[in-house]
């Protein structure tokens, strides 16, 4: 009863400044936390929660000579972590920085002009699906991507069936490489995206994509695959890959990922289902 009282007397001390405060700092957190949620940033966390973890059980057993040494290396755990996760880092802040205000306040691109976008990129992929042309189409969101597109050559040209086509026709200039849709327009093409190092994808996996997932790793763009081999759509998100996907398919869950909110769908939703499957609930496609 005291701990309450207590907290009531403090409520009744705080002025409008304070609650603006902690909305304002609940609104940061809010918006930072999945800028920050990827699989690199996990890596950094889990490595300093055990160490953190491992001193002070060793505190707690009386092993002081590797309680001494671990207190030693958390003494300069800072540096270390600079030091050991220096990429991951890089791309963290990279991702920090390339987040503009509109983003932070939930101002996104008009619904109409992301269906046209979604829907010339159907388009395309369908038909070079049926043509066994390959593709890798990234979609930045929040991360604006400048660091790959400096790797390709800058288009600023807007999104058509026939454009995604000709740049990915076999003996165009560009088709070995990616292109990047920024802001509802082609920003680049032939840019050179980071190969994924999972063990989780299967070994008949070529580079396009195995370059798509590895995008999804480190950035939170949404990437559409169509393999050159096969003709098989896929898309990575988060780092994890749907592969054999329908047109229809392929539209639904550019609308998921692309327009949250629409049609009373929630962002992510791709994810979710890839994220079950390697759970085990669901049998995972690019396990095939």
């Amino acid at each position: 009863m005291e701990a309450i009282q207590s907290f009531i007397d403090q409520l009744a001390r705080m002025q409008w400044s304070d609650y603006l405060d902690i909305l304002l700092v609940a609104f940061l957190i809010y918006k930072f936390l999945p800028l920050i949620n990827s699989p690199s940033t996990m890596r950094i966390a889990r490595a300093v929660l055990v160490v953190i973890v491992i001193a002070w059980a060793t505190e707690a057993a009386h092993l002081y000579t590797l309680s001494y040494i671990l207190n030693q290396f958390l003494a300069v755990g800072l540096l270390a972590v600079v030091i050991l996760f220096q990429p991951e880092l890089r791309r963290m802040l990279d991702r920090l920085g390339s987040v503009r205000l509109r983003s932070l306040l939930g101002i996104s691109k008009p619904q109409q002009e992301m269906d046209g976008v979604i829907a010339q990129t159907v388009a395309a992929c369908e038909v070079m699906s049926r043509e066994k042309v390959g593709a890798l189409i990234v979609f930045a969101r929040e991360a604006r991507l400048e660091e790959f597109m400096r790797t390709g050559t800058v288009i600023d040209g807007q999104v058509s069936e026939q454009l995604i086509r000709n740049i990915f026709f076999p003996k165009a200039a560009l088709h070995d490489g990616a292109m990047i849709i920024r802001d509802g327009r082609v920003a680049a093409a032939g840019c050179v995206l980071p190969l994924s190092s999972s063990d989780r994808l299967s070994a008949d996996l070529g580079t396009r994509h195995r370059a798509g997932v590895g995008m999804s790793e480190n950035s939170d763009a949404v990437v559409v695959i169509v393999s050159e081999e096969t003709g098989t759509i896929s898309v990575a998100v988060e780092g994890m890959l749907k592969r054999h996907l329908a047109s229809r398919t392929l539209e639904k869950l550019l609308h998921n990922e692309l327009c949250p909110g629409s049609n009373g769908e929630k962002e992510g939703q791709l994810s979710k289902k890839l994220k079950k499957r390697l759970t085990g609930k669901e049998k995972d496609e690019h396990e095939k």
